[in-house]
């Protein structure tokens, strides 16, 4: 007969894992061996670790996979996504390590990972110093986190004091590569066309990739007195958590007039689904196609600030037309201000015959009111 295993321990590969609620707390995490004997020893000591917690107040201890489940968990933030990406990275090194265990020296095994050949499924060479740190401030927010704000029912923070992680230098940083005229066209007439309407879209309002996959309908606001339309994005759909207005020049407008009524919700959709996010495969054999290896989605950006500048558009307007957070922009557009922003915005166009604006008021669309 083989051994009974006691309740509260399975068997994962060949690793012993508790999966336990002990004194109404639930223990999930690996005993760190494959040996029962051993796994048992470690289960006796966790029991008694949670019970002198309980009574005597001794601070229990807690494994980063349980630190990180927590801290999935009580998110809020919009990228919590990008977030979890990181955490599962890490889980194969720091996952099982108890929290006061984990610190530079722990993480210099996935630090060399990342730096080496990548982790991701596919990579054929590591990532640069940016993208690891990504992973390194996930892990210094959750250890500070179970520092400062996680209690536990013997009135105790998880951790006692969170260690310095220290991000890398990022020497290695590519910079912007705005795009030339040709160069757009290169790129784009590889994309097919539910990528490069979007593409194209970027490219006119200085949109970042999730601003154009989640643009949605109900952020429209008419202007009649332009015979156009802008878009009001709100704060938690923007990085800098601001409300933002999406100014259309006229290539942008045609893009939308062009894509209306393909989606009820989404502006940008393949196949009746909305876009999940422009850089993909898809956009990456494009690009190599049109000779631009290095061109990244956000490079369509810096390409409409760039072309912004080199028009001529003065600085604050730049800021206004970009979406950057600053103490100047308002909810409010005066009629001045606003035509002004549809001037500037068509100066990036290509040279064509080019139509005055009327002028109008605009507010934000939750308080929004358009006057002609």
């Amino acid at each position: 007969m083989g051994q009974k295993v006691p309740p509260g321990l399975i068997m994962r590969g060949n690793v012993w894992y508790v999966q336990k609620q002990i004194r109404k707390r639930r223990i999930r995490e690996s005993c760190g061996t494959g040996s029962l004997a051993e796994a048992e020893k470690y289960l006796a000591h966790r029991i008694e670790t949670i019970r002198q917690a309980a009574v005597y107040g001794v601070r229990p201890r807690h494994v980063f996979r349980e630190a990180a489940t927590r801290y999935v968990d009580e998110a809020t933030k919009r990228s919590i996504k990008d977030d979890i990406l990181h955490l599962r990275l890490l889980q194969p090194f720091i996952g099982d390590l108890f929290l006061e265990d984990v610190h530079m020296g722990t993480l210099q095994p996935f630090i060399q990972a990342r730096k080496a050949q990548g982790l991701k499924k596919g990579m054929k060479k590591g990532v640069k110093n940016r993208t690891v740190n990504f992973g390194l401030q996930v892990v210094r927010h959750v250890l500070n986190l179970a520092a400062s704000e996680w209690i536990d029912d013997g009135g105790q923070t998880w951790l006692a004091h969170a260690p310095k992680i220290k991000l890398l230098r990022e020497d290695d940083k590519r910079d912007p590569y705005p795009l030339s005229w040709g160069e757009q066209a290169r790129l784009f007439a590889e994309l097919p066309q539910y990528l490069e309407r979007a593409a194209l879209f970027a490219v006119n309002t200085g949109c970042r990739d999730q601003e154009v996959c989640n643009l949605l309908w109900e952020w429209e606001v008419a202007v009649p007195a332009l015979e156009t339309s802008v878009f009001i994005l709100p704060g938690p759909a923007v990085k800098n958590r601001m409300d933002r207005l999406v100014v259309l020049n006229r290539i942008a407008s045609a893009v939308i007039e062009e894509k209306r009524g393909e989606h009820p919700t989404h502006v940008f959709s393949c196949r009746g689904r909305p876009l999940y996010s422009m850089y993909g495969t898809v956009w990456k054999n494009a690009r190599e196609r049109a000779g631009l290896p290095q061109v990244r989605v956000h490079d369509l950006k810096h390409t409409f600030g760039r072309r912004l500048r080199a028009a001529g558009v003065s600085f604050e307007d730049r800021q206004d037309l970009l979406g950057h957070k600053s103490a100047r922009i308002t909810t409010h557009y005066s009629r001045a201000e606003l035509a002004n922003l549809i001037a500037e915005a068509n100066k990036v166009c290509e040279p064509e015959s080019r139509k005055s604006p009327a002028l109008v008021i605009l507010k934000k669309k939750s308080h929004l009111a358009v006057v002609a």
